[in-house]
């Protein structure tokens, strides 16, 4: 538990267990991996990309963003600068020093370019799962998917459905997903954010990769992306919804791993282990 920006953050830090294999022009960046809004935490990335990353030499910072999983959860403070506020932070408390590499899955994804517009020779690189950078038109489809969350799960019945589609972890996830929502400004606050300018997304000029899956609506935002970022390698899964990190791990640590070696000239070959990462 990490106190950072005055509150405390759950907080998980993975180390290669060699050396780091350095990139053909610098030290090696740190994985940031950032979850998404709402019915997500760090979890999402633990299971999926976090370890494939430490084994392919990168050190790595997972964190429950406020009001989730295990960090705290104040009433207010939800808006994209208040998140962005919270990473600077964290990493500094961290001693996180040098080239960062942000991965962010949803809105992660966005928080990922707030943190990039502001401290772009930080960033060598950021994955976008499902994302996009903070323009109005995502905030805008932020609101409405806010606003029906918000509207469903107060609804008799709509927790014990989930939980009899998508088994009793999702039906307790939605719980506190409920009571969150309840308990905080998220809902009003981060719609209503302060969004970066736009020269300032523009002068983002790392290596970006984003991934969508191809029966999400999110994928058609990829050509306003490529516009804003022309650097952007953009990639659309066939036949996944939002929830591709979760439902095609494998998918994208191959299309995250040959990207880092092609754009940001990382070695992650893998070793020959494919052991599954240990508990939370």
């Amino acid at each position: 538990m990490v106190r950072a920006n005055g509150i405390t953050l759950h907080v998980q830090r993975l180390d290669p267990a060699g050396a780091a294999p350095g990139d053909r022009s610098g030290p090696t960046p740190t994985a940031v991996l950032i979850h998404g809004m709402a019915s997500d935490t760090m979890a999402s990335w633990y299971f999926t990309l976090a370890e494939p990353l430490t084994r392919a030499g990168l050190p790595a910072v997972l964190y429950d963003l406020r009001g989730h999983g295990r960090s705290e959860r104040p009433a207010t403070g939800y808006a994209l600068d208040d998140f962005v506020d919270d990473l600077a932070a964290l990493l500094a408390e961290l001693g996180v020093t040098g080239p960062l590499l942000l991965l962010g899955n949803s809105f992660g994804g966005t928080i990922a370019f707030g943190y990039a517009a502001r401290h772009p020779e930080r960033v060598a690189g950021i994955v976008a799962v499902e994302s996009s950078p903070p323009t109005p038109e995502w905030m805008r489809r932020v609101r409405v998917r806010l606003d029906r969350i918000a509207a469903r799960l107060p609804r008799e019945g709509t927790v014990a459905e989930i939980g009899a589609s998508r088994g009793p972890l999702a039906a307790r996830r939605a719980a506190d997903t409920g009571r969150m929502l309840a308990d905080t400004a998220l809902t009003s606050e981060l719609p209503a954010s302060r969004l970066p300018a736009t020269d300032a997304l523009a002068a983002i000029g790392c290596p970006v990769l984003c991934l969508y899956g191809g029966d999400s609506a999110v994928h058609e935002l990829a050509p306003a992306v490529r516009a804003l970022l022309p650097q952007a390698r953009t990639v659309v899964l066939p036949d996944q919804k939002h929830s591709v990190l979760i439902d095609r791990p494998e998918t994208v640590r191959r299309h995250v791993l040959a990207w880092l070696a092609r754009e940001c000239g990382l070695d992650t070959a893998q070793p020959a282990t494919t052991s599954a990462p240990g508990g939370l």
